[in-house]
């Protein structure tokens, strides 16, 4: 198999999160990274044996580099993703795609024409208790489905909104609690659920006064078809607590609590029913729920291997662009809908 190159833009924190992903992925070398600040660059060049580059377009002509990953604010990945379509490099950006539909168009435009794959990290993906979930969907087991929600009750301290330069910004964030947090549990649902016909919302930022952006929603769904549905996110529900998809209908229940299994249960039992309830019911210590740095990132390194089996097999990555613009839209369709308080 081709060894590919791997390089990163950014050197936040999810940034570290990609770099341990790519270290721990058979088959891949981290060539380098990028800042637009050179002490930054050398300093995470330093840590994940890398080199290090403070001009994109010259990281991007560097000897060996495949892939680049995208891990700067939200509000500029368009710009870097273009550039690595013009020069030939696929890319592997971390959610959102962007923070609007329009932006996230013109980089999927962009590597349409180049020929080489975007794809979007939406590691949550690879939480193995949501497969049992979509079989029992396919195979008609909820009966009729008349509710989906996922609740995202998370907490941030206000520091992660004042020491920072882009988050809770319009420009950069694009949104708060829905496009940053809980853009990961709705990527879920518009995954399972059917698309969304009509929405009606509320937001605020009572918790954090003074930013730009929503740090609490709730919206109310009709899915086409019939089912009803909730969202409700916030970073101002201390302290902090588990993310919840639960899907329910006329003959089942499924809950999923973080990465684990709460409830599992169907009118009409099957052989092995019971053996998923214990395989997916106990609880990881993975939620970012109060602190963003408490993830690890092993399931960030099943999106850096997808990807790479992708390009290998010359066949679309699992979380394509157009794929990612799914959560987007319907974010945004909350968005102007909404009622600010």
């Amino acid at each position: 198999m081709k060894k590919y190159g791997f390089a990163i833009l950014g050197t936040g924190l999810i940034a570290k999160f990609h770099a341990m992903a790519v270290q721990d992925t058979p088959g891949v070398e981290l060539v380098a990274v990028c800042s637009r600040s050179q002490g930054s660059a050398d300093k995470f060049a330093e840590q994940f044996g890398c080199a290090a580059c403070s001009d994109l377009d010259a990281m991007l002509k560097q000897p060996g580099v495949d892939v680049l990953m995208i891990a700067n604010p939200s509000g500029a990945h368009l710009e870097p993703a273009v550039a690595a379509a013009a020069a030939g490099v696929h890319v592997l950006c971390e959610k959102p795609l962007e923070i609007s539909l329009d932006r996230s168009n013109q980089m999927i435009v962009a590597h349409e024409a180049a020929g080489t794959q975007l794809g979007c990290i939406f590691q949550l993906r690879h939480i193995p208790a949501l497969q049992p979930i979509r079989q029992a969907i396919k195979n008609g087991r909820f009966g009729t489905i008349t509710h989906a929600a996922v609740t995202v009750p998370w907490w941030r301290e206000s520091a992660y909104y004042q020491e920072s330069s882009w988050h809770g910004t319009q420009k950069l964030d694009g949104g708060g609690a829905l496009m940053n947090q809980s853009i990961h549990m709705i990527d879920i649902l518009c995954d399972l659920m059917p698309p969304v016909k009509s929405v009606v919302a509320l937001t605020s930022s009572i918790g954090h006064p003074g930013i730009e952006v929503e740090d609490a929603a709730s919206a109310s769904l009709l899915f086409e078809g019939g089912a009803l549905g909730t969202i409700v996110g916030t970073t101002s529900s201390w302290p902090g607590r588990a993310k919840r998809l639960e899907i329910t209908g006329t003959k089942g229940t499924v809950v999923l609590e973080d990465d684990h299994l709460v409830m599992f249960e169907f009118m009409e039992q099957q052989a092995g029913d019971d053996d998923i309830r214990h395989r997916y019911s106990a609880p990881s210590n993975r939620s970012g729920a109060a602190d963003p740095g408490a993830m690890d990132h092993t399931r960030h390194a099943l999106c850096v291997q997808s990807f790479i089996k992708a390009l290998s097999d010359n066949v679309p990555y699992a979380v394509t662009g157009r794929d990612a613009c799914k959560s987007i839209a319907l974010i945004e369709k909350i968005y102007s809908c909404s009622v600010n308080s």
